[in-house]
């Protein structure tokens, strides 16, 4: 695996861009993620310079890097930036026109699986619409039964899947060779398996087909059984 993407999160907030941030890191530990929010005495507003630090310091050692903002004048704060910087630094940054905190969790777990900067994007980018509707409750039918894998689970730790066992169900899923369903959503997107709403007590329907679906529907129902290391 490559250099990983980085993400910068701009905001007019300097506690909100350090919350997402936070919030990010918790479900993608190996990415860096900055925060460049408010301005320097602490007000509400986009700071130059804090933008085009963020972003030095993310393209530093010649990666990748994907922007996130909060509202439309932070956009033009990072514009404004970006015509100031040496041109193969600008080709590797990319803005993603998605929700701030969806996005950026979406974006950092795709990340963490080693993705390049434009499929970082396009994760940050359809985040949104995961919340627009309720995702299915029951399994998909699936295509072909020959080698589906299925077991059911009954989710066992006191928060149920939130954010950060959702984030550890998705990356080991995300890892292996297998279209993996929980619950009709895809078991490799940590956002998907949020909304899934799925607290203390839930049956879960787990389905995979692929080279690895054995070992995936293993590994999701030893995790969730095991409460994620959570009481």
């Amino acid at each position: 695996m490559g250099q990983l993407v980085s993400l910068v999160i701009v905001s007019h907030s300097r506690q909100l861009a350090a919350g997402v941030a936070e919030l990010a890191a918790q479900m993608a530990p190996a990415v860096t993620i900055l925060a460049a929010g408010g301005l320097p005495d602490g007000g509400i507003g986009t700071s130059f310079e804090a933008v085009q630090s963020a972003l030095e310091q993310a393209t530093s050692q010649g990666g990748q890097a994907v922007v996130l903002t909060d509202l439309g004048s932070a956009v033009l704060t990072t514009e404004s930036v970006l015509e100031f910087l040496e041109p193969e630094v600008v080709e590797r940054i990319l803005l993603a026109d998605a929700p701030l905190v969806e996005g950026a969790v979406a974006a950092a777990v795709e990340a963490e699986n080693g993705a390049d900067g434009a499929a970082v994007v396009a994760a940050a980018q359809a985040a949104g619409a995961l919340f627009v509707s309720s995702p299915p409750t029951g399994p998909i039918a699936p295509t072909s039964v020959a080698d589906e894998v299925a077991a059911t689970v009954v989710v066992r730790n006191a928060m149920g899947l939130h954010a950060r066992p959702a984030a550890l169900l998705a990356r080991s899923m995300a890892a292996l060779d297998a279209q993996v369903t929980i619950d009709g959503v895809d078991g490799a997107s940590v956002l998907a398996l949020m909304a899934l709403g799925a607290t203390r007590g839930r049956e879960l329907t787990i389905r995979a087909s692929g080279a690895h679906a054995r070992e995936a529907v293993d590994t999701a129902v030893s995790m969730i059984e095991d409460g994620f290391g959570e009481q």
